[in-house]
């Protein structure tokens, strides 16, 4: 007959044993749902191709990705996303710096609130295009990428931050008063764990918007060297395979830029989970 402390022991084992499944479970689900809804879209992509029948209208995934490798062994492509890349993450942190500073500023200055706030709408509501058009003429194609992913990150940046800092709780706040908490505890106690998850959020959206518009931006303009001009003339000579592989370039730096950014936002004190889950 086992002993009470072999039972306890054994009911451990099993616990544990249990508890290591239920996870390996959990993480194959994680990892196995978005496999198998790839995977679908693929096969619907594969089959539209057939469809269709053409391969200049509708290449199909494996001449794709055959074209992405042949492009990934060049140097002319990593000189290429390099270009787009750096212009479009000046554009986006600025926009993240910028629209964060307005964003304190206009929550502690109403003054500044009236001010900015018809600026920001405008910013949001007007087409992209349109600042694409005036930019061609006030500056040169190399900069226009970074002006414009600037411009259209900027209001989710300034509305997402303002939000947070109106989201305060203000019974700390009067506590911090009432003590005389010092400017810098305060921010790091109450602000940023305040304010983070709305900056994340805004992150998120944010970088999707900054690749889009950017590249937007360059295929209009046609700057010399950039992810914009190669669509470009894929469009040219009617290569549906250079334009989905540049399209699948694009989206792997947007989703590694914004993996980048949240990776970076949980290292600040204000936990961040909750919005970049």
């Amino acid at each position: 007959m086992p002993t009470p402390s072999r039972s306890v022991e054994q009911c451990r084992e099993m616990t544990s044993t249990s508890a290591a499944n239920g996870e390996a479970a959990s993480r194959a689900k994680r990892v196995g749902r978005p496999l198998v809804a790839a995977l679908f879209w693929v096969a619907v992509w594969q089959f539209a191709a057939w469809s269709v029948d053409k391969d200049f209208l509708l290449a199909s995934p494996w001449a794709v990705m055959t074209r992405l490798a042949e492009l990934a062994f060049t140097i002319d492509f990593w000189g290429t996303v390099g270009w787009s890349l750096a212009r479009i993450a000046i554009g986006f942190v600025g926009a993240a710096v910028v629209g964060a500073l307005a964003a304190a500023l206009a929550a502690a200055s109403r003054m500044v609130d009236t001010l900015v706030s018809p600026l920001i709408s405008t910013i949001r509501s007007a087409p992209v295009v349109s600042f694409i058009i005036l930019l061609l003429l006030w500056t040169d194609t190399s900069k226009l990428s970074a002006i414009v992913a600037f411009l259209m990150v900027l209001p989710v940046m300034y509305a997402s931050v303002l939000e947070g800092i109106r989201h305060r709780d203000r019974s700390l706040l009067e506590a911090a008063r009432v003590f005389r908490v010092p400017f810098a505890s305060r921010v790091a106690a109450i602000d940023m764990p305040a304010v983070l998850p709305f900056f994340a959020a805004a992150c998120r959206v944010g970088v999707g918007l900054a690749w889009k518009s950017g590249v937007a931006a360059e295929v209009i303009g046609v700057a010399d060297g950039s992810i914009g001009e190669r669509l470009y003339e894929a469009k040219l000579f009617l290569s549906s395979e250079d334009i989905l592989a540049w399209t699948l370039v694009i989206v792997v730096l947007s989703v590694a830029c914004e993996s980048a950014v949240l990776r970076l936002l949980r290292r600040v004190p204000g936990r961040v989970e909750r919005s970049a889950s």
